[in-house]
Parts: C-alpha cells; sequence; structure tokens
C-alpha cells in the first residue's frame, strides 16, 4: 500500500532558458496557474483532429461526449497527438525535459447541453503528490464564451487545497468548490480550434452549460515529470502512462499501441474532465 499522503502545493516554475514559451508566458503561469493561447496546430491539422476525435465519439456511441477517458496508451491516434514535439516543448517548458502523459479525456459539450462542470481543483480527484501536473487543453473546436468555454480563477492555484461542498444543479461531478464565488472574477479560456492552453493542477475551474447551438469539444493532455507518484495503489491500477520525453524514473509506461479502433479496447478509467 501506498503512503497516501499529498503534496499538493505549487512550486514556481524556474527556467532560464525555455524552448517556446516566453518569461512573461511563464510569468504568467506562476501568478495566474494558466497561460494561454498558444497556437499548435493550423487549420488543415486540426480538421483531421476534428474528424478523428468525432469518429472516437460516434463509435463510443452515448457516452462518447464524457466517456472517452485515458486512451493514450490504447488508441495510437491520441499517441501520437499527446506527443507531438509542438506541444511537448511548451510542457518541457513547465515541467521540464522528463515528460509522462498520464491521462487524456475528450470532453465534448454538445449543443444544448445542461451540465455543468463546477468549480473544482483537478488534483482534488487524483492520487497524485507532488501537484505538479500541466494540463494542455486542447481545441478541437472553437471554445468560445457562448459555447461554454472552460472558465480559470486566476490565483488559486497557490491556495492549496480548498474545502469541498455537494454540487447543485445539473452537474457533472456530484463536488464542487465551497466558495468559489469569492475568489475572484472568472477568466474565460477562449481558445480557437488548434490552439491550446496550459493549467496547473491546483488552478480552480469549470464550464458553465452550452447554452448555444454549437458544440464545443475539447482534448485535454495530461503531463507530469517523473518525481510525480502514485499515493493509492488502488487507483494506480487506473494510470496508464505514456513516456513522450527524457527519463520515465519508477514510472511503468507502455508503448505506442499498433491498435486505433476504440470498439477494440476500454479504457482504464481514471476520470477529469472540464
Amino acid at each position: 500500500m501506498l503512503d497516501g499522503f499529498q503534496d499538493l502545493s505549487f512550486r514556481p516554475v524556474r527556467n532560464d532558458a525555455p524552448l517556446r514559451l516566453t518569461p512573461a508566458q511563464i510569468d504568467a503561469y506562476n501568478r495566474t496557474g494558466f497561460v494561454q493561447p498558444i497556437d499548435i496546430f493550423p487549420d488543415s491539422e486540426i480538421d483531421g483532429i476534428r474528424a478523428y476525435v468525432d469518429r472516437l465519439i460516434a463509435d463510443m456511441g452515448a457516452e462518447g461526449n464524457y466517456g472517452i477517458n485515458c486512451y493514450q496508451a490504447r488508441l495510437s491516434g491520441l499517441w501520437d497527438i499527446a506527443t507531438d514535439t509542438r506541444v511537448l516543448d511548451h510542457v518541457q517548458d513547465i515541467i521540464g525535459p522528463d515528460i509522462l502523459c498520464w491521462a487524456t479525456a475528450v470532453l465534448s459539450k454538445a449543443p444544448h447541453d445542461p451540465k455543468a462542470v463546477p468549480w473544482h481543483q483537478d488534483a482534488a480527484f487524483w492520487s497524485l503528490s507532488p501537484a505538479r501536473t500541466v494540463t494542455v487543453w486542447l481545441a478541437v473546436d472553437e471554445a468560445t464564451e457562448a459555447n461554454s468555454a472552460m472558465r480559470f480563477l486566476p490565483g488559486t492555484h497557490a491556495g492549496g487545497a480548498l474545502k469541498l461542498r455537494p454540487a447543485s444543479g445539473a452537474s457533472v461531478f456530484h463536488i464542487e468548490t465551497d466558495g468559489a464565488d469569492g475568489l475572484g472574477e472568472p477568466f474565460t479560456n477562449t481558445l480557437r480550434a488548434g490552439q491550446i492552453s496550459l493549467h496547473a493542477d491546483m488552478l480552480v475551474h469549470g464550464s458553465l452549460p452550452n447554452r448555444s447551438g454549437r458544440r464545443r469539444c475539447g482534448l485535454t493532455l495530461r503531463y507530469c515529470p517523473p518525481e510525480v507518484h502514485v499515493t493509492d495503489d488502488a487507483w494506480a491500477r487506473g494510470v496508464e502512462a505514456i513516456l513522450c520525453r527524457g527519463d520515465a524514473g519508477n514510472w511503468r509506461t507502455y508503448p505506442r499501441p499498433d491498435n486505433d479502433d476504440i470498439s477494440r479496447t476500454a479504457s482504464p478509467h481514471v476520470v477529469g474532465n472540464n
């Protein structure tokens, strides 16, 4: 049995020679807990990624919008997106040269989806320590305030674990951050399709119901350095990490899969929605 202890403190990024991010962007990440928008995939490439994600959602059926979790070691298409050099260069500027992707999720809010993702801190749902995961949120569709783009509460990443309460209304989660209304003005994570944001795992964030007639689909990619470890062995059984760059440390990692048919496999079900 692992020890169960979690260090959920934020450690500011120190990087004197970033590959992609500017010093101002790194400073913004340290101060606010996120950086955006960042251009990654041009229209021709994001169109192909969208077609791929659409196929996964269709093949998954009724659960496709929120059920495609943690297939990065089981589907070659997701593996290839997670290991794209352009993405990894930005991640390296935050967590260093040794990069593991331990989770991914397709998060598709259909037009007029009534469910909110309540305010929450990602790391509160995970059995990982220390809190050093950075989440890349790739806009598969354009994400705007109108179609329920993700929202951040800037600066909340540095306050440690916040109190929780039962979630109210139609919600993806059953719990939410208590007192979020008093934590500052929300920032709407507006992104064009093909752009990404990066946010810290203790940043309070969420999204409103999609009251528009446009879908809002994103792909989250969760990366950590090998100093992070799993604190609960039952939870560990749902983690299938891939080594994206550098040294894996003590993590067990999985090779690129031959399969790209979601109907021929299943997810280990480590969940995280935004």
